[in-house]
């Protein structure tokens, strides 16, 4: 017979189940069984005969009779049987939860097991059945009670262990599927990767070769926008990996170039990056010479002209080459000018180890590695849009937004989707823009929209 220890029980029944264990052990000792109701002595051969079934016998007594006028007995023999019928329904659930585990993954042993654990629940069900319509109860009824609950209990116990087994495993396979996803999502990024690579260093647009100046139209502008805030957002990639490598905190960087912003996510902050490098790289846009001092303005009257022949000679050239054999060129000017406004003593030093880029950019020459070919190519397709963009009559004309302003769709673009989806879900509460990221343009009557992050600024979150 199982021991009752302590802890198997509520504290409230832990008296009582050291009183039954005692009862139990003397009448194990003497060799007396409750048999009818009537207390009878055993001899010590015919307890030696009965040793082996000294568990089962003390785990089911011998059934007895129960009169129908004693209603307190037969209320309280009702109550144990109830409480066996139960605890033998929880047994069988957990002989059914065990030979569900066993089958996934499929364990033979293990279901032959449970299976026949649960024939011998059954088998049991049905003698309590046979006990009831016989009316023959337990003769112990407190120790049932007892022994019921701990069956329940263990049976509780069992399907909980089972149910823990089953989310264990089902935690596994949820990581292992989250491995192989994360290990697919790095592949993709890397083939993105290499194939923008090879996009930027074709360094073709989409563009009709027969292209004239009579036939421009603000699509073709778009195009090359497009084209340029891609390489744009290649080179500040490139630009945070580099960072990240030197050890920078990339938190107090972001801030440092826009202060009281609360991005909607940890890598939102590239925005503020990319903000920065088009505000310096379009810096002077709106300047024929683009900020050139050494530069020689063309004529009025042929302007139009010229730059679109700088356009048609500068959309399909790799920009290395063309910067290494015509070191004076305008296009080589613009590149050194915006080096060395873009890229501080400091950032290179940290990113290179040394000055050597700058030192080679104020000596008329230009490294040969693939930070600075990142950089020209990015240069090349801002050289483009300004020299396609004063190929209009009119030119076409440069805006950003100021912090604070409402939004705009039709003269700005969101690049922070959940900004969107908060302004859909609460509308009265609208971000403001928090800064330009990419400027936007004018041509004639059509706006290209500028592109913006929507944010709320911290000093107001913080309320």
């Amino acid at each position: 017979m199982d021991s009752v220890k302590p802890s198997a029980v509520t504290p409230k029944k832990s008296k009582f189940a050291r009183t039954v264990a005692k009862v139990l052990h003397l009448r194990s000792a003497s060799g007396i069984a409750p048999v009818d109701g009537v207390q009878k002595v055993v001899t010590q051969d015919k307890v030696k005969d009965g040793k082996h079934r000294r568990k089962s016998t003390a785990s089911r007594p011998q059934p007895y009779d129960i009169n129908d006028k004693d209603e307190d007995k037969k209320s309280l023999a009702l109550e144990v049987h109830v409480a066996k019928l139960f605890a033998s329904l929880s047994s069988v659930k957990a002989a059914y939860a065990q030979l569900q585990h066993a089958q996934s993954p499929y364990d033979a042993d293990g279901i032959q097991g449970a299976d026949q654990l649960v024939v011998s629940e059954l088998k049991n069900l049905s003698d309590l059945k046979q006990c009831y319509i016989k009316k023959q109860f337990d003769p112990s009824p407190d120790t049932a009670l007892v022994l019921a609950d701990i069956q329940e209990q263990k049976s509780l116990s069992k399907i909980y262990e089972i149910m823990g087994k089953k989310l264990e495993s089902q935690l596994r396979l949820k990581e292992s599927e989250i491995m192989y996803l994360r290990e697919k999502m790095e592949e993709s990024n890397r083939q993105n990767r290499l194939l923008e690579k090879r996009l930027n260093q074709s360094g073709h647009l989409s563009m009709p070769d027969n292209l004239r100046q009579s036939g421009l139209n603000p699509t073709h502008f778009i195009t090359v926008r497009r084209h340029t805030d891609k390489s744009i957002r290649s080179f500040v990639r490139l630009m945070i990996d580099e960072m990240k490598s030197a050890g920078w905190d990339l938190d107090a960087a972001a801030k440092s170039i826009v202060s009281d912003v609360a991005y909607w996510r940890p890598d939102d902050k590239c925005f503020a990056f990319e903000s920065f490098v088009s505000r310096e790289m379009f810096d002077g846009f709106h300047l024929p010479n683009f900020s050139l001092l050494e530069e020689s303005l063309p004529e009025k009257k042929n302007q139009q002209q010229v730059f679109f022949r700088r356009f048609t000679e500068m959309k399909s050239a790799k920009a290395t080459e063309y910067i290494t054999h015509k070191p004076k060129s305008p296009f080589a000017s613009f590149c050194r000018a915006k080096y060395l406004q873009l890229v501080h003593p400091q950032m290179e030093t940290s990113f290179l180890g040394n000055l050597s880029h700058r030192s080679l950019v104020n000596s008329g020459e230009f490294p040969d590695t693939s930070f600075f070919a990142t950089f020209v190519e990015m240069a090349r397709r801002v050289w483009l849009l300004h020299c396609l963009a004063f190929s209009f009559d009119p030119e076409a004309s440069i805006f950003q937004v100021r912090k604070g302003c409402r939004f705009s769709e039709v003269y700005m673009e969101c690049v922070a989707e959940d900004a969107l989806l908060s302004s859909e879900n609460v509308p009265e509460a609208d971000p403001p823009v928090a800064f330009t990221v990419v400027p936007g343009f004018r041509i004639g009557k059509t706006v290209i929209q500028c592109q913006v992050y929507l944010s709320q600024l911290q000093t107001k979150v913080s309320r």
